[in-house]
């Protein structure tokens, strides 16, 4: 078993001029951050706005080396990261949401098609090393923080929702067992596909979307107004989670990748189906008991989640049925 744990990772390679003005500010090299103008041009869900977006959230994470901790809460970087926000923000409003209730956006979450098209199938059916591989790098910006993100709403509920959500994330930070934390589980997995562990090691491979990905767990939950949207991803990740983890069980035991990253998916598709229950019925059931009102914004955590989730699902397919890498910079073979 290899540990995750480890210092501050580097600073990433910019992607334009968001992301460039905000390492650059980060070095000490410039005293000015990008303006309100240059956010308003980037495209909301491109590789340069999520880069610099991921950057700001990063620093209420583990930092970056070399980077003083005191720029976690520099007013300018608050400022900066606001108007990248809002402009993520305003596009998951305007093209991710749909017109249904709570029940009607889990409804549709619990139907499994009869001949799914998405990754987790195409990786149980025919995908290859090299893919598992790749998908693997790119869902590590997630994994080897896991259940993280969702710790910040922990503080803004109470009853049955609180108690739902930290009995899960007690859960997902390994019951107490530092070997069992789902972080851990994910660097063995990495381990086992010959892949470097280090936290942050990929963020240069990964793409604009799945980087997007990771910034709405970290944008919902820094965010109080938006708890109930959080509740919401963080519900439809756990009710989707038990079947496509068997699919990727399946896919890493038929290409031989390895017994820690068979069990990483075995331990969620049994862990997941309880928590899917916990999820719904006390966590979404406990804050809609008290906060009737939030229950918009439970469904926009679920329709931004869906929608984001299958922008990045399109990039790596449209990638790998045409033989070509979905990584920023290709793994060596």
């Amino acid at each position: 078993m290899t540990t995750s744990a480890q210092r501050s990772p580097a600073l990433p390679v910019s992607r334009g001029e968001l992301s460039a003005g905000i390492l650059g500010y980060l070095r000490g090299e410039t005293g000015r951050l990008p303006d309100e103008d240059a956010v308003g041009r980037a495209a909301p869900y491109g590789d340069d706005l999520q880069l610099a977006l991921y950057i700001g959230y990063e620093l209420h994470y583990r930092g970056f080396d070399g980077v003083s901790d005191a720029h976690e809460w520099d007013p300018a970087l608050i400022a900066l990261r606001a108007l990248l926000e809002n402009r993520f923000l305003e596009a998951l409003r305007r093209d991710a949401t749909r017109d249904h209730d709570v029940d009607d956006a889990f409804d549709e979450l619990l139907v499994e098609p009869v001949h799914g098209t998405g990754v987790s199938h195409f990786l149980q059916d025919e995908g290859e090393l090299w893919q598992l591989r790749e998908y693997a790098v790119q869902r590590s910006l997630y994994h080897l923080k896991e259940a993280d993100p969702h710790a910040w709403v922990l503080p803004r509920l109470w009853g049955r929702a609180k108690a739902g959500m930290a009995a899960v994330e007690f859960d997902e930070w390994g019951g107490g067992r530092a070997e069992r934390v789902h972080a851990q589980l994910f660097a063995d997995l990495m381990e086992d596909l010959g892949l470097e562990t280090a936290y942050g090691r990929y963020v240069d491979a990964g793409s604009a979307e799945m980087l997007a990905t990771v910034n709405l767990m970290s944008l919902l939950g820094l965010r109080r107004g938006l708890r109930g949207a959080l509740l919401g991803h963080f519900a439809t990740l756990e009710v989707t989670s038990s079947p496509s983890s068997r699919r990727m069980a399946l896919a890493m035991q038929r290409a031989g990748a390895g017994s820690a990253a068979e069990f990483f998916y075995t331990e969620h598709v049994e862990a997941d189906a309880v928590h899917e229950q916990v999820v719904r019925h006390e966590v979404i059931g406990g804050l809609l008991e008290q906060e009737p009102e939030l229950a918009a914004d439970v469904v926009f955590g679920v329709d931004a989640t869906v929608f984001l989730e299958d922008r990045f699902a399109d990039h790596l397919l449209g990638h790998w049925k045409a033989r070509n890498s979905s990584l920023r910079s290709p793994l060596p073979q």
